[in-house]
């Protein structure tokens, strides 16, 4: 369907363009993605008013959970650790009174924001007020909100997630977690399952509160629950829910075998949860690393363009989710993600060593992409010993990239 021109305010942000899609084609229920309108709630709100079912949380869901300071707020309530931060600071002077009681180093973040947009470090006050101008301009740009609060920044952190799913009778299930600690620019690059650090009696209080937050809200269909864990003090935090299913929902179903869009639809269907918490079991691992149309070796230059070859990876233990097919054009309007390729085995080096193979099989020809990166990152010790944090890729793996380069080492 043809929803308008290529410009998003123009077409996939437009929620009566989408409304109008669904009916002309005669669509019971529309289903909205990880992207554009997924954690909008006047999208759900427009389909309960034509008739259509939303593939998702109700609208009460979505806005609870979108205020991240409404959210931090009810957690604390409820008893779940968040981590030390303000209330909204409306201008730079407020913003300095609080960075001085939560100390430095401070994080800044949109008040409704999402996927890394309006988030700067702060490391000292000299830098505050030039950031914190920056900060509050990217999450008007991004979110149409210039709101911001600030949290204290943890360097040595990891970032989990929990995945849950509910339905309107009230049952509440979860799925353990997700590691996505490996980031750039607080997108998550490559995802995990089991997270190598967490123990089995942290794993059991990280999912427990997700389910509480979950069920104190009475949330239905996917979820997702995430928390910083500091690993200097063994101590995890709450920083937000996204009410949506996201890019890596694969690895949750590569390691417990439960297919997560099809109880998404079971659910909006008026269904119960077709499983109970006692039949989730963790299999094995998973990783997933994020195929981009972007050159590494450009500071991740966006690489729109034609793809000449499309041959992905075949084997046990590996799964491609694309779009993608030789002689496809990949455009320059939005996000850059091709694939999302998963490899699965009975311990986590077993997935290591069929993500190298699947890397090294994958042939993309006509446009760069982010797949030599991972094969490099595969062998870098301080991940296959899972010493990283959520500013490893950044401080560490991308300068010893760029070195073997230089020094004509790269590994292909």
């Amino acid at each position: 369907m043809c929803i308008g021109p290529a410009k998003a305010t123009e077409s996939y942000l437009k929620v009566g363009t989408i409304i109008s899609a669904a009916l002309g084609t005669g669509a019971d229920a529309v289903h909205p993605g990880y992207g554009f309108l997924a954690e909008q709630p006047g999208l759900p709100e427009a389909c309960a008013q034509n008739g259509l079912i939303f593939i998702g949380p109700t609208a009460d869901n979505i806005r609870k959970m979108g205020d991240k300071l409404q959210a931090r707020k009810m957690a604390h309530e409820l008893g779940i650790p968040v981590i030390p931060g303000s209330e909204l600071v409306k201008d730079f002077e407020a913003a300095a009174k609080a960075a001085e009681k939560v100390g430095y180093p401070i994080l800044l973040k949109a008040a409704a924001g999402g996927g890394g947009k309006g988030m700067k470090i702060v490391e000292g006050p000299k830098d505050l007020k030039m950031i914190f101008v920056e900060a509050s301009a990217e999450a008007r740009a991004a979110f149409g909100d210039d709101r911001i609060y600030i949290e204290h920044f943890i360097p040595n952190a990891r970032h989990i997630e929990v995945q849950i799913i509910a339905d309107s009778f009230g049952n509440v299930v979860h799925l353990f977690e997700r590691d996505c600690s490996i980031q750039r620019r607080y997108q998550k690059m490559v995802e995990e399952s089991p997270s190598p650090v967490v123990s089995s009696g942290l794993r059991q209080e990280i999912c427990r509160s997700a389910v509480s937050i979950a069920r104190h809200i009475k949330y239905e269909n996917a979820g997702t629950v995430e928390f910083i864990f500091d690993q200097d003090q063994r101590q995890f935090y709450f920083i937000e829910m996204n009410t949506r299913i996201q890019v890596e929902h694969p690895v949750t179903e590569m390691v417990t075998g439960i297919d997560l869009v099809k109880e998404q639809i079971r659910i909006a269907a008026g269904q119960a949860v077709s499983f109970q918490q006692e039949a989730v079991r963790v299999m094995g691992h998973a990783i997933e690393c994020r195929i981009n149309a972007e050159s590494p070796e450009d500071q991740f230059r966006p690489c729109p363009g034609k793809i000449e070859q499309w041959i992905p990876p075949e084997g046990q233990g590996i799964r491609v989710d694309s779009h993608c097919y030789s002689g496809y054009f990949v455009p320059p309007f939005y996000d850059s993600l091709l694939a999302k390729l998963i490899t699965n085995g009975s311990n986590r080096l077993e997935a290591v060593d069929r993500m190298k193979y699947a890397l090294a099989k994958f042939v993309v020809s006509g446009i760069s992409t982010t797949m030599p990166f991972y094969q490099f990152m595969l062998k870098h010790s301080d991940y296959l010993n899972g010493k990283v944090n959520t500013r490893w890729m950044e401080d560490v793996l991308l300068q010893d990239y760029a070195r073997q380069r230089e020094a004509g080492r790269f590994y292909q």
